[in-house]
């Protein structure tokens, strides 16, 4: 077969996301603190936003998007803009003029510079587990040779204060005799908090109970050699080894449990998120009203000064004008993606309590199944976006706060119908909590239970589910009483 070179012409279909319409995609899925920050940085990036004070909150964000259409470059950069011919030529020189005729020094043309402190001044900071080791280290008379080794064993000690390196890596690394590193390790273990330094969860607790004063008693004993057992809950066979008896085994226990597994915990700089509601629904005058939470985001509108300074003519140079003319599209088009975005979190949400209309009204073991296509279906928004919508969302209502989410749940037989996975689940944690941990219920006794309430659930699914709840299994959930 002959190659052969020619042109061809082919007429093709191919959908393509515009940077507008992945901007429009990311904002829907934003949860509340990001939505914020993502604002706030386009009110620096953008000149065209400004922020509605207190004195202009008449001015909403609808009669902003109303504004017009961002105007589209067609080659003739000047005639880009159409806007209306009342308003007045305004100068740049003159929007300073007018701004510091009040005596006011703005700063544009200030030759004296004063350096002022940098925010991070005011920043606090944690004291972290490496510089708290660091600093009792310091405070010790330990020779040169015990501190350069305790150094590097504190840079080997992990967040939740375990030592990561054996003590053989240890000389290796450092050329010192193993037992100057064994003292260096025991001479960290002495520190604060508790239990640092250990390289296992048995080592951890044993530092403690000799801080404690409990050494050669039944608590050393059982971690030494019992925490198999104890895991397990073999209690009666802890009592019988060691020829003591069960009251004295649950107070060895109690002491157990109230060591700490993980002492460099506390000194963690993880920041706790707290959830921020999106959406509340409240029941106002036996009616269900939907509000969304807009208190955190900033209420944005077009800048009227930058809008005057486009309409100049002579004013700026082919490149500033188209320069102006793209952030103004810019802002444009985030106005309307945050009106859309809220319009289609609302549909949403209005959709969903629609739909789980008895859970609002009597509780979660009310709550039906539902799937993303029943939603997408009713209000005719593709399944992608329904995900979007609810993904990283909370909502708060008389039962408490709960992910959008968790409205969405796959579903099972029963004898009236369908049941949610959701409620069945807090069926099992219900049945559970309920019962007597002398006697924990098995697996096939809490499927029975259920059949007994006309749910239809096979043992396998209950297992998972109760994995999926972190309930141990029933050998594990035994105790014995006093």
């Amino acid at each position: 077969m002959a190659l052969e070179t020619r042109l061809e012409v082919k007429l093709s279909q191919k959908l393509i996301l515009t940077p507008q319409l992945q901007q429009a995609i990311k904002l829907l899925q934003m949860p509340q603190l990001e939505l914020s920050q993502a604002i706030n940085q386009e009110l620096v990036e953008n000149p065209f936003l400004e922020e509605l004070s207190e004195e202009t909150q008449d001015v909403s964000m609808e009669e902003a998007n109303n504004d017009g259409e961002a105007p589209a470059s067609n080659g003739d950069v000047e005639g880009d803009v159409q806007m209306s011919d009342t308003i007045s030529t305004y100068a740049v020189d003159d929007y300073f003029d007018e701004r510091g005729s009040d005596g006011r020094d703005l700063g544009y043309f200030n030759s004296g510079f004063v350096e002022k402190p940098g925010a991070e001044t005011f920043l606090t900071t944690t004291t972290g587990l490496p510089e708290h080791l660091q600093w009792q280290l310091d405070m010790t008379n330990a020779s040169e040779e015990i501190k350069e080794a305790a150094e590097m064993i504190i840079g080997n000690i992990d967040e939740n204060g375990y030592l990561q390196a054996t003590p053989e890596e240890l000389v290796n690394i450092l050329g010192m005799p193993e037992e100057t590193v064994l003292r260096a390790i025991s001479l960290v273990q002495r520190f604060d908090p508790m239990g640092v330094c250990a390289r296992d969860i048995k080592e951890c607790l044993l530092i403690q109970v000799k801080a404690l004063g409990l050494k050669d008693t039944l608590v050393e004993k059982i971690i030494q050699n019992n925490l198999e057992d104890l895991e397990k809950n073999r209690l009666p066979a802890i009592a019988k080894q060691y020829n003591a008896t069960i009251e004295e085994v649950h107070a060895a226990i109690a002491i157990i449990g109230g060591l700490e597994p993980k002492p460099g915990r506390k000194f963690s700089n993880v920041q706790v998120s707290y959830v921020v509601p999106d959406v509340y629904i409240e029941k106002i005058d036996d009616e269900y009203r939907i509000f969304l939470n807009d208190e955190s985001i900033p209420r944005l509108r077009i800048s009227s000064m930058y809008k005057e300074l486009l309409t100049q003519k002579n004013t700026f140079d082919k490149t500033d004008k188209q320069y102006l003319i793209d952030k103004y599209k810019s802002a444009m088009w985030l106005l309307r993606s945050l009106d859309e975005r809220n319009k289609t979190i609302y549909r949403v949400t209005e959709s969903i309590m629609k739909y789980q209309m008895d859970f609002f009204e009597k509780g979660v073991e009310f709550l039906r199944p539902l799937n993303l296509r029943i939603i997408s279906e009713e209000i005719g928004i593709h399944e992608s976006n329904i995900s979007r919508v609810t993904s990283n969302k909370f909502i708060s209502c008389s039962h408490g706060m709960f992910p959008l989410k968790y409205f969405f749940s796959s579903s099972l037989s029963s004898d009236e119908g369908s049941v949610s996975s959701t409620s069945v689940k807090d069926l099992i944690k219900t049945i559970v909590d309920e019962e007597d941990s002398s006697n924990p219920l098995t697996d096939q006794k809490i499927v029975e239970i259920c059949k007994s309430k006309n749910i239809n659930i096979a043992r396998r699914t209950l297992a998972k589910y109760r994995e999926e709840l972190k309930i141990p299994p029933h050998t594990k959930r035994k105790r014995q009483h006093l």
